[in-house]
């Protein structure tokens, strides 16, 4: 995409007079379709950015004709919420006790899950307002593996705690929480007055794929008083996966769950959720009333923004959301998930192979990591940079790059249900091409342009 047209798009004025229907079309055409992010193609490795599933592109398209708010008042697109939360709940291995909501994604989630659980341990010590909520609030402290995802110290921010209060604790060597580093970190700030209020666990980590383990974590926040919560974002729907399953052991006894439909079963962007095995904590911590907000049956369900910070909700949430889990059922979600687990094993097989990759620690979710041996012991965490730029911008493949034990490495991510043994190799030819452009001049074949599907 050129600097102009991307100036074009920014720049844009608004005309006097209306355009035709007809016209908004062709825009489209020409200035949008032809520049998406490219998530779309099988041979799309560098995130986890699913392609969007068609039953649930249909039914966004359904919903927003609807144009019905989800947060208050009644209408079927609430309740629909309400069913599809429990179903992903049920997915997840979490008790059938188990409310909560769809958000915009796992940002939004973790952010509700911290702000809960602030809430919870507040109320709990008798410092919810005043004078013991300034005190208590400046002593709160958090913990979670220094291989979370960034928008747990986001949401952190979000809710008042400063950085000299978070703890990111140290992984194992396989990338996992380590349970005697935290309960070590935990004891300390005990011993210096300071209030552990919440560990947050990573059911697949962004770089690697790790599952933080579970049960010892859950002991430990229980012996303290802390709030569990889980970031699933990628990996929170495992326990459905019987390759997986052991992993979960104990994931029906976290506070909290973050799950992101739109990553694992390719929901179009936009469908994270929040599940609370009990939702009662998220409408302590969120309800707010005013007079012209009345639900006026005596019998209503809680409003759904009484367990959030939205009022004006998109039914297009749940709506895309329940079409796609529809259309796959329980052993079609299954069948996905271990599809890309499967796709993971053969690139990790198709690297091994190649004497000049490395395969490197990965997994159980369907990430790989690897590197390409330097010629003449060059530097390769630049060497790894300069191959991900070169594959991207000849636009057969894309994959990205991802610090691991403080050095750049390759990371392709399996979440494509397009994706083929043929994409793979494709991925590997690429790999090895944009290596070989340090040592050869540009070819005819190099300089073509990109190769679309």
């Amino acid at each position: 995409m050129s600097p102009q047209q991307r100036a074009r798009l920014r720049e844009s004025p608004l005309a006097h007079t209306g355009a035709e229907l007809g016209e908004v079309l062709d825009f489209v055409r020409e200035e949008i379709a032809p520049f998406p992010t490219g998530n779309g193609h099988p041979a799309f490795f560098a995130w986890v950015n699913s392609p969007p599933a068609p039953a649930g592109v249909i039914a966004e398209l359904l919903a927003c004709a609807m144009n019905a708010t989800c947060g208050m008042g009644e209408n079927a697109l609430m309740d629909l919420e309400r069913g599809t939360v429990r179903t992903l709940a049920a997915l997840a291995g979490l008790p059938e006790t188990t409310g909560g909501v769809l958000t915009s994604g796992g940002s939004m989630a973790n952010l509700l899950a911290l702000a809960s659980a602030r809430t919870w341990f507040l109320t709990r010590r008798g410092s919810g307002d005043g004078p013991a909520y300034d005190r208590d609030h400046a002593r709160l402290t958090l913990y979670y593996s220094a291989q979370a995802h960034m928008s747990v110290a986001k949401a952190a921010a979000c809710i008042g705690l400063p950085a000299h209060r978070l703890r990111p604790v140290a992984a194992d060597a396989h990338d996992r929480l380590d349970p005697a580093a935290l309960r070590a970190a935990v004891t300390d700030d005990l011993d210096a007055g300071l209030l552990p209020f919440c560990t947050v666990t990573t059911l697949g980590t962004t770089a690697t794929g790790a599952v933080d383990p579970l049960e010892p974590v859950t002991d430990l926040c229980r012996s303290t008083g802390m709030w569990h919560h889980a970031d699933g974002a990628w990996g929170g729907l495992g326990a459905a996966v019987p390759a997986l399953a052991s992993l979960y052991r104990g994931v029906g006894s976290v506070d909290s769950l973050t799950v992101d439909p739109h990553k694992t079963l390719s929901v179009p962007v936009g469908r994270g959720a929040l599940l609370v095995p009990d939702p009662e904590h998220l409408h302590t911590a969120f309800a707010h009333r005013a007079s012209y907000l009345t639900a006026g049956e005596p019998d209503a369900l809680p409003w759904l923004s009484h367990a959030t910070i939205e009022l004006t909700r998109p039914g297009t949430r749940a709506l895309a959301l329940w079409a796609t889990l529809n259309h796959l059922g329980h052993d079609g979600v299954t069948a996905l998930i271990e599809h890309y687990l499967t796709l993971a094993d053969q690139l990790r097989q198709k690297i091994t192979a190649q004497t000049r990759l490395e395969l490197l620690p990965s997994g159980p979710w369907p990430v790989v990591c690897f590197s390409i041996t330097a010629p003449d012991n060059g530097d390769q965490d630049e060497l790894h940079a300069r191959v991900a730029h070169r594959v991207q911008a000849r636009g057969r493949a894309y994959l990205a790059t991802v610090a691991v034990h403080d050095h750049t490495v390759l990371r392709a991510c399996l979440c494509n249900y397009r994706t083929t043994t043929n994409d793979l190799d494709l991925l590997i030819r690429e790999v090895l091409h944009a290596a070989d452009a340090d040592h050869s001049p540009p070819t005819a074949a190099s300089a073509q342009p990109p190769h679309h599907r």
